[in-house]
């Protein structure tokens, strides 16, 4: 065996104690990094659990007004009558009282029913219902309904005469006038 100078060996020593110092050096920062990304990866974690909890949050109060609004339209389906049918109840009375009374004459009759159909005209008033009543007036397919043609002296397409009155719901037809036209002239 040969013998290694001391000068050598010092040397590797040397050179060993540097590389390990140099290896501690490196794996310090590495260790620092490695915690820190420990640390951003649980602060992460953290908010994406916070945004979860708030989308859920938010996906709940969505479905809860979804639904609320359903109820309520709901009711306002099956309770949009009411006002109008409590109107209506005051004429469905004036009737009854009419047809109630022991001594009826013909005049007295005759001017229940008037005030009677004085109390549904305001009621329709109320509710913005309008008759259709054309008569002399051209014909309208959108808010007549022609039943017959005759000979007039009228003008062709006009209105001769209302078999029965239309009505309209704020502007729009909830029944067409019933109505017979006059024919154009043949020549």
């Amino acid at each position: 065996m040969q013998e290694i100078p001391e000068a050598t060996s010092t040397q590797e020593v040397n050179e060993a104690q540097q590389q390990a110092e140099a290896q501690r050096v490196a794996e310090q920062p590495a260790a620092t990094e490695q915690s820190e990304l420990a640390e951003r990866l649980k602060q992460a974690e953290l908010n994406a659990q916070e945004h979860h909890d708030a989308w859920l949050r938010a996906k709940a109060e969505a479905d809860n007004t979804r639904k609320r609004a359903q109820t309520e339209i709901a009711n306002a389906h099956k309770f949009a009558l009411e006002s109008f049918t409590s109107e209506l109840l005051a004429v469905k009375d004036s009737l009854e009282a009419a047809l109630g009374t022991e001594s009826v004459t013909v005049d007295s009759l005759r001017s229940g029913v008037d005030l009677t159909l004085k109390q549904l005209k305001t009621v329709f008033d109320k509710f913005n219902i309008s008759e259709i009543n054309p008569a002399g007036t051209k014909f309208d397919p959108h808010r007549h309904q022609a039943i017959s043609m005759v000979d007039a002296d009228a003008e062709p397409n006009t209105v001769v005469q209302v078999l029965q009155k239309g009505y309209l719901l704020n502007d729009r037809v909830i029944r067409p006038a019933l109505v017979t036209v006059a024919k154009p002239k043949s020549a």
